[in-house]
């Protein structure tokens, strides 16, 4: 499997483990099927490590999975490709960028320029349906990242995981606050954002903990 060589070797026990056989076995037969697509493009499932290799993280952000409409997913989570209308949450997320740093709203909802400065964004099942929100759930894929976010709570230092909603929440339970700043909140989404994501300040605190730790902060 193509991957990011320290994702490689960071996720590697992970690769001949029965469930992730049948994952792959699951996933191939998915994205053969003709009477439903599946998303991101096959080419874009593994984006989140590979825009982001395991050495360079420096904040990690948590998505459910990827949006399930033609041409929007990416491989990021809240993410999506140049072009395509903002999905609500990402347009809520952009306004507490703003309000929190002061940083324009921007005129593409592609995210590469965060993963490109070290903000891994992982999706906890990394496919879907079309049109079917969470129908990947369940079949491994939480198993796969769940070993991401182990291995950068053991193997990495002084880490921002941000994590909004229930789902998010969970996912990071067993991160060590001792060694990482782990940030929680209400999912961004309109049901919830009202509840607690706006005004959360999340994007400053980062970069506040970044700088003081002696990294670059993030240019949200």
């Amino acid at each position: 499997m193509r991957l990011e060589q320290g994702w490689k070797e960071a996720l590697g026990a992970e690769f001949d483990k029965p469930y992730f056989l049948s994952l792959r076995d699951r996933i191939h037969a998915e994205y053969s099927r003709r009477d439903c697509r599946s998303f991101p493009p096959a080419a874009k499932v593994f984006s989140a490590f590979d825009s982001t290799p395991f050495d360079d993280v420096k904040v990690v952000i948590i998505g459910q999975d990827p949006y399930h409409g033609l041409g929007q997913a990416n491989g990021l989570a809240f993410s999506v490709n140049p072009g395509i209308d903002f999905p609500p949450s990402l347009r809520n997320i952009f306004q507490e960028v703003h309000t929190d740093t002061g940083a324009p709203i921007p005129a593409s909802g592609d995210l590469s320029r965060w993963a490109e400065q070290g903000v891994l964004l992982l999706n906890s099942s990394l496919t879907v349906r079309e049109h079917q929100p969470k129908s990947h759930s369940g079949i491994g894929w939480e198993q796969f990242t769940d070993a991401a976010v182990r291995a950068l709570n053991d193997n990495r230092d002084n880490l921002v995981f941000l994590l909004w909603g229930s789902d998010a929440i969970r996912k990071g339970a067993s991160i060590d606050r001792s060694r990482h700043l782990v940030l929680t909140a209400p999912h961004p989404s309109p049901l919830s954002a009202y509840r607690g994501f706006f005004g959360c300040r999340h994007f400053s605190k980062t970069n506040n903990y970044l700088t003081a730790h002696g990294k670059t902060p993030i240019q949200w």
